[in-house]
């Protein structure tokens, strides 16, 4: 078993480095496309709820329902889902908006766990490279007989190239995920809100 390790760990690093690199590729290509999806719910969504409360209070469904198709926005979607349901009454409002939510809530979440892996990953698979580089500086130390303190450290110096590239993917993982999750909350929370703009106006005409 040792020497069936020991055969594998002489291939050296060189192939934690290319998957290091495929996973910053595929980082960045995760980055862009979420980017892409969150750059089309920029809605100035404080606006939208004054002007969608202002019309339900006039009692103006027809403009309240125009309002909402017209935003491209996760927020407006699921306002529209409970405006267009509203003879059902409160309780059916209310579980549309949420089942419209969740659906929408698992489009905005899609491949934010490729970010999440990679940023806690990155650094222990860039570390595991840097162990199969030192053995393989090792072992060739051992067949050359090459001696000396600048041989040693030349060849861990290269090994520690896969810990800094591991650490390299990890950061922007880390930041990315970070800001598409906290995108995210604030888009749940402004649902909330108008989901409650929403059933308040249902309550108040008794339905």
């Amino acid at each position: 078993m040792v020497d069936i390790f020991k055969d594998a760990a002489l291939v050296g690093d060189v192939w934690v480095l290319y998957l290091l690199l495929a996973a910053s590729v595929l980082s960045i290509a995760v980055v862009v496309e979420r980017l892409m999806v969150y750059g089309k719910n920029r809605v100035d969504v404080p606006v939208f709820m004054d002007a969608l409360a202002a019309k339900l209070e006039k009692g103006d469904i027809k403009a309240a329902v125009s309002l909402a198709s017209s935003s491209p926005c996760v927020e407006a979607k699921v306002t529209l889902e409970g405006l267009s349901n509203m003879k059902k009454g409160h309780a059916s409002v209310e579980e549309v908006m949420t089942s419209r939510w969740i659906r929408e809530r698992v489009r905005l979440e899609k491949n934010l766990v490729i970010l999440s892996t990679l940023g806690n990953n990155a650094p222990f698979i860039g570390l595991f490279g840097t162990v199969l580089g030192i053995i393989k500086a090792f072992n060739d130390l051992a067949i050359t007989g090459q001696s000396g303190i600048a041989v040693v450290m030349s060849g861990i110096s290269s090994a520690l190239i896969a810990t800094a590239l591991g650490i390299l993917v990890a950061i922007p993982a880390v930041i990315a995920n970070n800001y598409f999750a906290s995108r995210l909350k604030q888009v749940q929370y402004n649902s909330e809100s108008l989901s409650h703009i929403v059933l308040a106006y249902l309550k108040e005409k008794g339905k």
